[in-house]
């Protein structure tokens, strides 16, 4: 009696017909995915099916019900829950060899050195402020970053890899004032700027994400070879059928142009930032630098109210004004401090502070260490 044959063909076999495709390294893979909208979710429907092993995502906003009609996976009981938890959920039941996780935040509150475990990161952002942070954090760790935008059925894909121009490069003189102007004002404004709302579709939300899990695969196979928007931007317009590429311009004096850090210790729950110095005590380390601008917020004279210390990126809108009398109260910024700084000796738990950040320890040798609050 002849045996039959098992003639069941793998999950991924028209994938793997493609001469260059490496599944083992598809399933092996960590990815993060910042914003859980339309292309967000077009993304993860991707990822998901693609065979991604591990995909994170994360998003602090709500769904809303215009979100039903762009983002596959939200449905009307959904609405008001956290984009980034319900899309995890939802797209954990599309493939068994593949894990969704989901943060209901914003990115910068996971700290840059939360970046440093992910293979690529792929942009599905709304604004400007949450881009440069990412392309900093990203290009500081040496990871490559897909950034993607949508607008009415006109869209943009490109590649930000460790070296050459970044997202910081394409920012223009409007660009730069709309980013001060936030900035300056949005520790005293009682609410938050809200820059409108953006028309898009779900049909450029696909051929963008697409274009960017396209990118990303060549990327976790390792066929940098054959990644076609290294510093380039594809520009596609859906009212004419037409696309095109162009070359973004590398600014010689961007700021965010450095070279890659490896982070030496990941240090849990400090007493205080001194504890991370006093353990390179041989390295004669002479300063602690941040990333961030790390902002005091003095206490009011009138109201005697505590001093507030912490990254620009994690404070919110109001905190620069007294809660009792509305007063203005004085701050101070820096991103360097000397070791005779009181800031090194308060209490870490006072400390308004991510999930997972990093600073640069200068002396003998430039250490880098990754402050984590938590497990």
């Amino acid at each position: 009696m002849n045996q039959k044959l098992d003639l069941k063909e793998s999950r991924y076999d028209r994938a793997e017909r493609i001469t260059w495709w490496d599944q083992s390294k598809l399933l092996k893979a960590k990815v993060l995915v910042v914003g859980a909208g339309a292309l967000g979710n077009e993304i993860i429907k991707n990822f998901t099916m693609l065979g991604i092993g591990e995909i994170h995502v994360v998003d602090m906003d709500e769904i809303e019900h215009s979100n039903l009609a762009r983002c596959v996976f939200f449905r009307e009981e959904d609405e008001g829950k956290n984009k980034a938890s319900v899309l995890a959920e939802k797209a954990s039941t599309v493939n068994p060899d593949v894990q969704v996780i989901g943060y209901p935040s914003r990115v910068q509150e996971l700290g840059s050195a939360f970046l440093a475990q992910f293979d690529v990161v792929l942009g599905a952002l709304d604004n400007r402020e949450a881009r440069l942070w990412v392309n900093a954090a990203a290009r500081r760790l040496g990871i490559t970053w897909i950034d993607g935008a949508i607008e009415g059925i006109q869209g943009l894909a490109r590649t930000f890899p460790p070296h050459g121009p970044c997202y910081e490069c394409t920012l223009g003189e409007v660009d730069w004032q709309i980013l001060n102007h936030r900035k300056s004002c949005s520790l005293l404004s009682p609410e938050a700027i809200i820059s409108g709302k953006t028309p898009t579709n779900t049909t450029t939300a696909s051929i963008i994400a697409g274009v960017q899990c396209q990118e990303a695969v060549k990327i976790l196979v390792g066929r940098i070879d054959l990644s076609a928007l290294n510093g380039k931007t594809w520009h596609y317009m859906g009212e004419y059928m037409t696309a095109f590429t162009s070359e973004i311009t590398e600014d010689e004096y961007c700021n965010a142009h450095a070279d890659s850090l490896h982070i030496e210790e990941e240090v849990n729950d400090p007493a205080n930032l001194f504890e991370v110095v006093n353990r390179y005590v041989s390295s004669k380390v002479e300063s602690l630098d941040f990333f961030d601008d790390f902002i005091s917020i003095h206490s009011c004279l009138k109201c005697a109210t505590e001093e507030i210390d912490g990254l620009r990126s994690l404070l919110t809108a109001g905190q620069g004004k007294c809660p009792s009398c509305g007063e203005e109260l004085q701050s101070s910024t820096k991103t360097r401090v000397a070791l005779d700084d009181p800031i090194l000796s308060k209490p870490f738990a006072n400390l308004i502070w991510p999930h997972n950040e990093l600073v640069l320890l200068r002396g003998k040798e430039n250490i880098a260490v990754a402050i984590k609050r938590g497990n």
